[in-house]
């Protein structure tokens, strides 16, 4: 079966996960869907992940994180997609709930949250924002 947004195959595996309580989630691993979750547990929001094979395809195990019994990822959105992708400059990189959250750009330097290249002032595609 072919897949035509796996990016967002992969927020909604964990968003489902974490709405339904459970301690991890496995989806089908990519070198972006790896990158993605580095960032998420350098900002906190998961516990860590891993990179299986299994029956000769490689898995990715995410353990979510929760706080007091409510997810630490309250919410979880995809913005630029295939068939519509969002670039921002430097300048125009959004503030997501006045720098509560954080937004994931794919930029020349790797995937980095929206403090990272606003720092480094650099811009690139907006691929997902997290609460």
């Amino acid at each position: 079966m072919s897949m035509s947004d796996p990016i967002s195959d992969f927020l909604t595996r964990l968003r489902n996960a974490q709405m339904a309580k459970l301690p991890n989630v496995n989806s089908p691993s990519s070198k972006i869907k790896v990158a993605i979750s580095r960032v998420l547990q350098d900002e906190g929001y998961i516990n860590g992940y891993n990179v299986n094979d299994e029956d000769g395809k490689s898995v990715i195990n995410v353990e979510l994180k929760y706080f007091q019994g409510k997810p630490v990822i309250e919410e979880i959105k995809r913005i630029s997609r295939p068939g519509l992708r969002s670039y921002k400059g430097k300048e125009d990189i959004p503030k997501n709930r006045a720098g509560l959250g954080i937004a994931i750009l794919s930029t020349n330097q790797g995937l980095m949250t929206d403090k990272q290249a606003e720092a480094a002032g650099i811009g690139g595609e907006i691929l997902c924002t997290v609460f």
